[in-house]
């Protein structure tokens, strides 16, 4: 991961004479899950000094919007939808549906100012799923980001488009137990 070679924030004498790609990495599964892997990779790589934003867009009801975030040390943000449910319905009403774009245009911009060097997006593929952000948005946010951001992506049946575009893709299964 870029995040890992190059850190914006510390001095180095260390140039690069090109610059290196970040890549877009898929957690998925056929269920509703939560992503441990990803957190625990999110929180590594603020630990070494590199700026991660955890984005959780369906997740609400600790007052955690934007106004709010959690900052964990210096180098890692978490902000939530600004709502006190979590969203599990593609049915919001006005302000619930004001929480979610706001949220998701505070991630665009904050992304494009080169804010942060690892982003994770956690349950976007169900707000695309549910129809509250276009896919055809979020394709051509990953496509004009900064070239040297990670972004991960979780959530359950991400779509194909995405797929298509990933570098890496972990498919997380539960095997049949009797």
């Amino acid at each position: 991961m870029v995040a890992q070679l190059e850190n914006k924030s510390v001095n180095s004498t260390v140039s690069l004479s090109h610059t290196i790609k970040g890549l877009v990495q898929v957690f998925t599964s056929s269920y509703r899950s939560f992503f441990t892997s990803v957190m625990a990779q999110a929180l590594r790589i603020a630990g070494q000094g590199t700026p991660v934003l955890i984005v959780q867009f369906l997740k609400g009801g600790i007052r955690q919007g934007l106004d709010n975030p959690v900052v964990l040390g210096q180098n890692l943000d978490w902000i939530r939808c600004d709502l006190p449910r979590c969203i599990d319905t593609p049915h919001l009403d006005e302000t619930e549906t004001e929480a979610l774009h706001s949220l998701w245009q505070h991630t665009l911009d904050v992304v494009n100012e080169g804010k942060y060097s690892l982003v994770v997006l956690d349950e976007l593929s169900l707000a695309m799923n549910f129809g509250l952000i276009p896919e055809a948005e979020v394709l051509e946010f990953l496509s004009k980001r900064p070239q040297s951001v990670d972004m991960i992506l979780t959530g359950a049946e991400m779509p194909k488009s995405i797929l298509d575009l990933a570098d890496e893709i972990t498919e997380i299964r539960r095997p049949n137990r009797l």
